[in-house]
C-alpha cells in the first residue's frame, strides 16, 4: 500500500465515523461525493483493501502467454542469433518464426535471460562519449583532427569550416550517417549468418533477395555537363550585405569587390558568398559571379594612456 493510499484510508475512516463530512473527504481526495460514498460501501465490504485498485497484482489482458516467451528465449539462445538486438530480433522472429512481439517487450525478456546488454545511459562515460564531447569548432584547425574523422583524406576538407553553428550541424549529420552505416553493416553480417551463406555465390543470392525494384526505371545519374559547377555545388553558401565601400565581410575577413565589376544597385544589396572546399571564396550577385579579393587587415591603433591625459589637460573650455 502506498503512502497516498494510506492517507486516503485514514480520511475514509474519519468519514465513516462522522469525524469529517463526505464533502470534506471528497475535496481532500479530489473526487466527487458520490465516489466517496462508493468507497465507503467498498470499505464496509472489503476493509482496508478498498483503497487498493482491483487490478493490482493481476496479469494484464494483453500479456503474451508464458509459452510464447519460453519459445522466443529458446530461439534467441541459439548461436545463430548471437549478438542480435531487440529490434532486429523482433523482425526475424516475425519473418521466420511467426512470433509477433514488440521490441520493448523483447528487450525485457532478453534482459532477464541475459541475451541483451543494457544500453549505456546518455551523458555517462565512455570513449565514444568523450569523442562526441570534444569541441566541434576545433575540427579542421591546424594540427588537429577529430577522433571521428581521423585518418580520412576528405575529413580535413569537409570539416574545414570556422563557423561553429554550421560545423555543429554538419558534424551531427555525419555522426547520424555513420551510425546508419554501422547498423546496415551489422545487419548484413547477421543476415548472412542466418541465411547460412558461406560462399560468394550464396552471399550474392542473399543480396539479390534484398533487391527492391525502382519505382522509376529511368537512369537518374548523369554525367556532369558544362552547365554544372561542381565546386559551387559542394560549397557552403551564406548571404552577406555589400557595404558603402563595396566590401563584403565573411568569417571575420573583409573582401573587396573589383571596381570594374561594380553594378548599379549593388550598394547595400545582398550577395551569395560561397566557401569552396579548397578554402577559396566566390561571390555571386544577381546570378553572376563578381571577383573579390581579400583586404589586408588594418592594424589596430595603439593609444598611450599618459599622452591622452596630457591632451585632455591641454583642452580649454
Amino acid at each position: 500500500m502506498t503512502q497516498a493510499e494510506r492517507d486516503r484510508l485514514v480520511a475514509l475512516k474519519k468519514a465513516k465515523e462522522k469525524l469529517i463530512a463526505q464533502k470534506q473527504a471528497a475535496e481532500e481526495f479530489g473526487i466527487t461525493e458520490r465516489q466517496v460514498r462508493r468507497l465507503l460501501r467498498k470499505l464496509r465490504r472489503k476493509g482496508d483493501r478498498a483503497v487498493i485498485h482491483g487490478l493490482r497484482g493481476r496479469a494484464s489482458n494483453g500479456k503474451l502467454p508464458a509459452e510464447t516467451q519460453q519459445r522466443t528465449i529458446t530461439i534467441l539462445s541459439d548461436p545463430l542469433y548471437r549478438g542480435f538486438g531487440p529490434t532486429l530480433a523482433a523482425e526475424y522472429l516475425h519473418r521466420l518464426h511467426r512470433i509477433t512481439v514488440s521490441k520493448e517487450t523483447l528487450r525485457c525478456w532478453m534482459g532477464k535471460a541475459g541475451l541483451c546488454e543494457s544500453r549505456p545511459s546518455p551523458g555517462r562515460g565512455g570513449a565514444s562519449m568523450a569523442a562526441a564531447a570534444e569541441p566541434l569548432w576545433r575540427v579542421g584547425s591546424v594540427g588537429h583532427q577529430h577522433p571521428r574523422v581521423a585518418g580520412r583524406a576528405w575529413g580535413a576538407n569537409l570539416f574545414n569550416f570556422h563557423d561553429r553553428r554550421h560545423t555543429s550541424r554538419l558534424f551531427a549529420r555525419f555522426v547520424r550517417h555513420e551510425r546508419q552505416f554501422l547498423t546496415a553493416q551489422d545487419r548484413q553480417v547477421k543476415g548472412l549468418r542466418v541465411a547460412g551463406a558461406r560462399t560468394l555465390e550464396e552471399a550474392n543470392a542473399y543480396h539479390r533477395k534484398l533487391a527492391v525494384p525502382p519505382t522509376d526505371p529511368a537512369d537518374a545519374p548523369r554525367p556532369l555537363g558544362n552547365e554544372h559547377d561542381l565546386a559551387a555545388i559542394l560549397s557552403h553558401v551564406e548571404q552577406r550585405q555589400v557595404t558603402n565601400d563595396y566590401t563584403v565581410r565573411y568569417d571575420g575577413k573583409v573582401y573587396q569587390i573589383d571596381r570594374r565589376d561594380i553594378q548599379v544597385g549593388m550598394r547595400k544589396a545582398w550577395v551569395c558568398v560561397e566557401e569552396r572546399l579548397d578554402g577559396s571564396i566566390a561571390a555571386q550577385f544577381l546570378g553572376r559571379y563578381v571577383p573579390v579579393r581579400r583586404c589586408a587587415p588594418q592594424p589596430k591603433p595603439i593609444w598611450n594612456a599618459g599622452q591622452n591625459r596630457r591632451q585632455r589637460g591641454n583642452l580649454h573650455f
